[in-house]
This record gives C-alpha cells, sequence and structure tokens, in this order.
C-alpha cells in the first residue's frame, strides 16, 4: 500500500491505500446519473481530495477508516481527486483509530509533466498556502 504523500498524477488504476475520511461534503451533485460529493481524506503523512460517486456517497461516513484498491489520482472536472473509478473498489475497514495529518493536501499541489519522462507527472507549486511541498518519497 501506498501512503497519500507518495502518490502521483495517473490516470492509471495502480492506487492501493487506507485513509481517514475527515470531512464529507453534504451537496451532492450529479456526474451524468450518478451523484458524487466530495470528502478530505488523510493518512499520517498527507491529505487529498476524495471522490465519492453513486451509492459511495451514502456508504461513508467522517471518522470511517477506508481502504481504496485500484484508485486513481487524476483530475475530474478540473479538479484534482482521488477516486475509485470503473475498476477500483472502497471498503471500510475500521473507524476513528487512525492517526492523520492535514498537510499537505496533495489535491492542493500543481503537477507538471516531467522534462525527463514525459508520461510522469511531477509536483511544481502549491496551490493553497494551507498546504507545503515535500520532496517526494523513494
Amino acid at each position: 500500500m501506498v501512503v497519500l504523500k507518495g502518490i502521483s498524477v495517473s490516470a492509471q488504476n495502480t492506487i492501493n491505500t487506507q485513509f481517514i475520511l475527515v470531512q464529507k461534503d453534504d451537496k451532492l451533485s450529479k456526474e451524468g446519473q450518478e451523484e458524487t460529493c466530495l470528502a478530505l481524506v488523510a493518512d499520517n503523512t498527507a491529505s487529498v481530495h476524495f471522490l465519492l460517486w453513486g451509492t459511495e456517497c451514502d456508504a461513508f461516513d467522517p471518522g470511517d477508516i477506508i481502504r481504496l484498491t485500484n484508485g486513481i489520482f487524476s483530475y475530474q472536472n478540473n479538479l484534482l481527486v482521488l477516486r475509485a473509478g470503473r475498476r477500483g473498489k472502497t471498503e471500510k475497514v475500521g473507524e476513528f483509530t487512525l492517526t492523520f495529518v492535514e498537510t499537505p493536501n496533495m489535491s492542493e499541489i500543481r503537477w507538471v509533466r516531467d522534462p525527463n519522462n514525459p508520461r510522469k507527472f511531477v509536483q511544481d507549486v502549491v496551490l493553497s498556502p494551507y498546504s507545503r511541498i515535500f520532496p517526494p518519497q523513494p
């Protein structure tokens, strides 16, 4: 499993991680036929915006510990979010017993293509004064 601080922007379904749901937007919006809601999730290294789809919106509440398998960290409607996507899976594995931090927020960092490898993205600048860029973990 990867820690949130170790994720990078990619449309590939490869992110396996675990985090606590810190805050969930009560407002639901329509994406095609399914409802979505935005949440803030975190682990002991970073936080990130997490997009919940359809039944996930009602299935999880703040304090829930969630395991994400085959997730995606990419842009959805101009928001940089972590999400399960079509092939990913989310499941509740506990509640209220996970140490977490809220900074850096990986969704508030601007990512640019790596000049040495255009298929990869690297951190550029922080979009929020509340987040800080940390060197990527090996």
